[in-house]
């Protein structure tokens, strides 16, 4: 089973290149990865002399090199994306566009001349549903419409359509996944929950935008790769699934949980002003993940996420040689 996984180096792709490893003796993995910022080889110094395990370093846009590691594979799972938000907003979203439209269709592209792929999964995420108000009871399934109200949200929608296209126009065997916020190690520190853990480690207040009261289904990355496995090789082409891990938290809730496991006060906030466009509420129905991958949530939020303090706790290095490269996890926080 040969397996090429754009974006490895990130958090979710190294969890899962792990995952596939551990559960799979008869799998290949080649890691394409731009490295860009949020993509550290440091994550896989475990794996690094499996001889089932290959990086490649190129970009997801350069179909030149793409294309023979597509048709040397049997699946593509592409996580391959510019995915801060805050970073499409004050920095420009053109980077956005590339990797999360351009990227996607590069893809297709080399997966529609390569006749053996079995199957192309497009890693996405809940944000293209657009926003729900906060005491709205509905969770977005899979026919609700895309109304994306960010930058990047507008850029992953781009790459959904394009899969769906590819899918009717050309009949490609592409699935296609959102997922709520995820959390677990190797997450880049510029996310709420690492960002919040590392800012607590070195005594610094937990900043969070406006009244702290936006929600957000949080899921442990290990359920998600979980699904993710299940729509690679059992999902029907042409079809999208949706991943959540049935915790709704508000960041002010995060914060306060990441206080009380790190034993700090709960004066170690801080309100910031709100990010433009920020949506109110996520939540995700995953009743067809469930019914037809037979997928389900094995990490309660209240156990991995003490879990996940321990890691960052315990890898503080991995976190200091981030911001040795020069990194600015936040640049409108001090």
């Amino acid at each position: 089973m040969r397996i090429l996984v754009c974006g490895g180096a990130g958090f979710i792709g190294s969890n899962f290149i792990h995952q596939m490893l551990a559960k799979h003796k008869d799998v290949k993995i080649v890691n394409y990865d731009k490295l860009t910022y949020a993509g550290n080889l440091e994550n896989h110094k475990q794996i690094s002399g499996d001889p089932r395990y290959t990086f490649v370093n190129g970009d997801i846009c350069d179909a030149q090199k793409l294309l023979p590691l597509v048709r040397e594979s049997d699946f593509v799972i592409n996580f391959a994306a510019e995915t801060h938000n805050d970073k499409s907003v004050h920095a420009g979203s053109r980077d956005f566009v590339m990797a999360n439209v351009v990227g996607v269709q590069t893809i297709l592209d080399c997966v529609r001349t390569s006749p053996n792929i079995k199957k192309f999964l497009n890693v996405s995420t809940d944000e293209v549903y657009g926003s729900l108000d906060l005491n709205d009871g509905r969770a977005f399934d899979e026919k609700w419409p895309l109304e994306p109200n960010i930058p990047y949200a507008a850029a992953k929608a781009g790459g959904d359509l394009l899969c769906r296209s590819f899918f009717h126009t050309f009949k490609i065997p592409v699935v296609l996944t959102h997922c709520t916020n995820n959390y677990g190690p190797f997450q880049y520190p510029e996310k709420l929950i690492p960002f919040s853990i590392l800012r607590i480690l070195e005594n610094k207040p937990i900043t969070l935008y406006g009244d702290g009261k936006h929600v957000r289904d949080w899921i442990f990355v290990l359920d998600h790769c979980e699904g993710l496995e299940l729509a690679l090789l059992n999902g029907e082409p042409g079809e999208v699934y949706n991943f959540g891990g049935r915790a709704e938290k508000s960041n002010l809730e995060i914060a306060k949980l990441i206080l009380k496991f790190t034993g700090k006060p709960d004066n170690m906030i801080e309100f910031i002003s709100d990010r433009p466009g920020h949506d109110r509420r996520y939540a995700m129905n995953t009743a067809k993940s469930e019914k037809e991958l037979g997928w389900k949530i094995r990490h309660r939020f209240e156990e991995a996420l003490p879990k996940t303090i321990e890691w960052y706790q315990k890898n503080l290095q991995w976190a200091e040689n981030i911001k040795k490269s020069g990194a600015k996890f936040n640049p409108h926080i001090k």
